[in-house]
């Protein structure tokens, strides 16, 4: 069963960081929908942000990509977990307070249940330590 716990978690946390991935690039380069481009600057301003938002959001994406798949670091890796979840909840739910179409939450929805998943069969190499559940606490 580890040898199972394993393969999810690389297949979901490479499709995970795919994902993330490339949606941060539009985001990043705010590129407008003409065509081959996604409308990364037209979707944030229908959802209500303002376009330097995108921005925000293309940085974290990638750091948390980053933070995910480098070795070590399991408490950089939780909050790379944690600013995912916070993402694609506020994602979701910028959607829905929009009005829009149920199959325009489907990205999100999707990058947010790799996220759990991701996060659910990591390995223990991956996860913080003890040590860290006691300064919580």
């Amino acid at each position: 069963m580890k040898k199972r716990n394993v393969i999810i978690y690389w297949i979901a946390t490479l499709w995970l960081s795919l994902g993330m991935t490339a949606t941060a690039i539009p985001q990043l380069l705010k590129l407008k929908g003409n065509g081959d481009a996604p409308p990364a600057v037209d979707g944030i301003v229908h959802l209500g942000y303002p376009v330097y938002f995108l921005t925000i959001l293309a940085i974290a994406k990638i750091l948390g990509v980053v933070a995910v798949l480098v070795p070590r670091y399991p408490v950089l890796k939780e909050w790379a977990y944690a600013g995912f979840f916070f993402i694609m909840t506020g994602a979701v739910y910028s959607h829905l307070a929009s009005g829009d179409a149920a199959a325009a939450l489907f990205p999100s929805l999707l990058l947010l249940a790799l996220t759990c998943i991701s996060w659910y069969f990591r390995p223990v190499s991956r996860r913080p330590g003890p040590s860290f559940s006691k300064s919580i606490a």
